[in-house]
């Protein structure tokens, strides 16, 4: 499992997943080298909005449909710190491009500007992200862990959160019911 690159791949968690995090999670890889991977959950918005994240970190929010949008649980990292997952990529202080149309904002200036014109529309506000450690993933993969399927903007951006893990399934030809929750080894 050596030289795998996940980036702009979503990871599905199998239905063995213990790990009160990441089950029944979709998780989209924004980045994977030989140091490890960043990933941010798409599927689990809590119980806020961008009008109340706004507010509590003290940028205005202009009138508009982003007031209602929710914000994520990104994952158990840094669950201080505000992630912002959208396209285009545009110019921000602190961004990861994911490909050459997504990309990863944790600076806070990409909110201002959200705040004030709205843009970038398509965004996926989290806080915190999820993170493995050099070979961590990998592990995790061999152990049936997570299933693969490469990603694509449509689901990020286009479904509410409940529709994105089922259409990264139908992405694989099946549906999360007919996953086994035992792994079989050969």
């Amino acid at each position: 499992m050596e030289n795998v690159n996940l980036t702009d791949n979503f990871l599905i968690a199998m239905p063995a997943m213990q790990d009160p995090y990441f089950a029944h999670t979709l998780v989209y890889i924004c980045e994977h080298n030989e140091n490890g991977a960043l990933g941010i959950i798409v599927n689990r918005p809590i119980d806020m909005n961008l009008a109340t994240l706004f507010e509590k970190i003290e940028l205005p929010l202009g009138p508009g449909s982003l007031a209602d949008l929710p914000v994520y649980f990104g994952g158990p990292v840094q669950l201080d710190r505000g992630f912002v997952l959208h396209r285009p990529i545009g110019q921000w202080q602190s961004t990861l491009a994911v490909n050459d149309q997504i990309g990863l904002t944790s600076s806070r200036d990409i909110l201002a500007h959200v705040g004030s014109d709205g843009q970038p529309e398509e965004i996926i506000v989290t806080l915190g992200y999820a993170g493995w450690g050099a070979g961590q993933l990998e592990e995790e993969l061999a152990q049936n862990a997570w299933l693969t399927v490469p990603a694509r903007a449509a689901i990020l951006f286009d479904l509410p959160p409940e529709e994105r893990l089922p259409a990264a399934m139908q992405n694989l030809g099946f549906s999360f019911s007919q996953l086994s929750d035992v792994a079989g080894h050969a």
